[in-house]
């Protein structure tokens, strides 16, 4: 994650400063230090009634090329299932219907240095699927063929759906190429 080296409220230059039992950045004019926090995200595990998953192939970096599930970073005013189906709706056309929450884990990341990430199941949607967005391809697998997946994340909440939610019970091959 890039420093920050100005105060993005008046400007100014930013120290650092022992506080709350961290050092922090620091404001000497505001009197304020820059709280840094994680950035939250949402991606979903959409499943059709044979406990296939619908998975993006990102166009895009990171991991650009490899698949992953619909999803992306929250924007201001929205909820989390909000933000999770707006990004359904951008990446694959689909309209979608949260119905549960399946987990809530956190990465490290090198733009935003921790995400915090949502995972949602969907089984409910419509719509004719296309991919949008920062997405070049669509399509759905089952869990003895999933592609490469480009985030642990991602694979931890495809791994929740096919052990607890799934009909088929199937087992996920293990096909990670990064830790983002």
């Amino acid at each position: 994650m890039r420093r920050k080296n100005f105060c993005h409220y008046c400007g100014k230059q930013l120290s650092e400063k022992f506080l709350d039992g961290c050092v922090r950045l620091y404001c000497e004019f505001c009197r304020q230090p820059l709280y840094e926090n994680p950035i939250p995200a949402t991606c979903l595990v959409v499943a059709d009634e044979k406990d296939r998953i619908l998975l993006v192939k990102r166009s895009v970096e990171p991991q650009k090329g490899l698949w992953c599930l619909p999803g992306g970073f929250m924007e201001l005013g929205e909820t989390p299932e909000q933000a999770a189906l707006r990004e359904l709706k951008e990446e694959t056309g689909l309209c979608g219907q949260v119905e549960q929450l399946l987990g809530v884990t956190a990465n490290p990341s090198p733009d935003y240095h921790t995400v915090i990430l949502i995972g949602f199941l969907v089984k409910r949607y419509s719509g004719r699927t296309r991919p949008g967005d920062d997405a070049s391809e669509a399509a759905c697998f089952q869990a003895h063929v999933l592609p490469d997946i480009a985030f642990d994340s991602h694979l931890h909440f495809i791994r929740t759906f096919y052990t607890k939610h799934a009909k088929t019970g199937e087992a996920v091959k293990y096909s990670l190429k990064s830790n983002c």
